[in-house]
């Protein structure tokens, strides 16, 4: 099987992807991020009467349209506690922001532009009808859809729907990712190796990037390069249902490698395995029926640089999301040698110069096991395959690790 490009083989992922339908209820303190799975309506009107906008005294606006006018105080409205009767001619009501704009009344005056008398006030500014007064349902009517399905919930939306006084939210289920590491070589942290161990890292790093894309994570834990081990914790995961399928290591073709040899025996329908980038070529995609396998390398940093390029984008497409932009231009700081047939992501320092320019400075060891680089790293220099040498200062594109990091 040939190589796939790393656009071809994220178009062929994506292509067959399907959002997830099914939807569940959550309490509006667990909704933000989630997406609504139905319209949220308003279930009673806002402002639920005429509301003053501002401190002052309530008023029939063609009482007052010049300064000078002196009208009565007969009472007092504050938020939570209404004036009770009915302003009529010549007639005034002490008025606080957020308070029933009392019957009779039309307009607030602002409290600095009267001048307290003797039993009421003496305007110092024409008052016009209707002024600094919300009106009843300005914001929202009971039965108004406001927040349609397909809206993703986030800080302001969940405010409107507090508002709208609904507790809970029906949202789309979330995707589900199962993270399986195998090996006889790896341990948990926590653990001492032997002599031929390493502690097993790439798990939490993709379980983050997993949920940061918008899915819960079932992790299957480690298990050894032993068949029945492997199929064992992939029935655990197909019973479960999972969306995706992620392994970690053993997808290529060595003797010790079993992974995609006992997927495949499991019934997986292989889609592609190999794609033309560094790091990350031994990448596997497939599926049982209606649930994505990724098969990831064993590398930590192969495995986050496939997370990032496969794994993020299928999750949000999934859960109905947009996806990531992390794509940008940066000059190279230095000259970037000419590339072969593979498309390179290389590890690099983002600076900006005094102009707001950014500039890519490339680590000098790039060696795909030096996860302490890619930690320090803020993005991926792409190298597209056949290019040719890049001079420094010229324009190059970049993929954010970090994009939040990136105004």
């Amino acid at each position: 099987m040939s190589m796939l490009t790393v656009a071809e083989a994220q178009g062929r992922l994506l292509s067959r992807a399907r959002p997830v339908a099914a939807s569940e209820g959550v309490a509006l303190a667990e909704a933000d991020g989630r997406v609504l799975s139905s319209d949220v309506t308003a279930r009673l009107t806002q402002p639920p009467f005429n509301a003053s906008a501002m401190d002052g005294y309530a008023l029939r606006g063609k009482d007052a349209p010049q300064p000078g006018t002196t009208l009565k105080l007969i009472g007092t409205s504050a938020a939570g506690h209404s004036f009770d009767g009915s302003v009529g001619v010549g007639e005034t009501v002490r008025i606080f922001t957020g308070a029933p704009v009392p019957e009779g009344a039309d307009s607030v005056l602002l409290q600095e532009d009267a001048d307290k008398i003797d039993g009421g006030i003496r305007t110092t500014f024409p008052v016009r009808p209707g002024q600094h007064v919300r009106p009843r349902g300005q914001d929202f009517l009971e039965g108004e859809a406001v927040l349609p399905a397909g809206t993703n919930v986030d800080f302001s939306r969940l405010t409107v729907a507090a508002a709208m006084n609904h507790a809970t939210l029906d949202v789309l289920r979330r995707p589900v990712v199962a993270v399986l590491a195998t090996g006889d070589e790896l341990v948990a942290p926590g653990h001492q190796p032997g002599p031929s161990q390493i502690i097993a890292s790439s798990t939490f790093g993709i379980a983050a990037l997993a949920r940061k894309a918008g899915a819960e994570v079932l992790d299957l834990g480690i298990v050894p390069d032993d068949t029945a081990a492997i199929t064992a914790a992939i029935e655990r995961a197909r019973h479960a249902n999972v969306d995706v399928i992620v392994t970690l290591g053993g997808a290529s073709v060595g003797d010790h490698d079993l992974v995609q040899a006992t997927l495949l025996a499991a019934g997986m329908e292989l889609d592609f395995w190999r794609i033309a980038m560094r790091p990350g070529k031994p990448l596997m995609v497939g599926s049982f029926g209606e649930t994505h396998v990724l098969g990831l390398p064993g590398n930590p940093v192969s495995s986050l640089v496939c997370g990032l390029l496969f794994l993020e984008p299928l999750i949000r497409k999934l859960a109905s999301l947009p996806a990531i932009n992390r794509i940008a231009t940066a000059e190279a700081a230095v000259a970037l040698k000419a590339n072969d047939q593979r498309q390179d992501y290389v590890r690099a320092r983002l600076t900006r110069s005094a102009a707001g320019a950014l500039a890519a400075t490339p680590f000098g060891k790039q060696d795909s096991s030096m996860m302490k680089i890619f930690a320090a790293a803020d993005c991926l220099i792409i190298r597209p395959p056949h290019v040719p040498e890049l001079p420094a200062g010229a324009a190059c594109e970049v993929m954010l690790i970090r994009p939040d990091l990136v105004g």
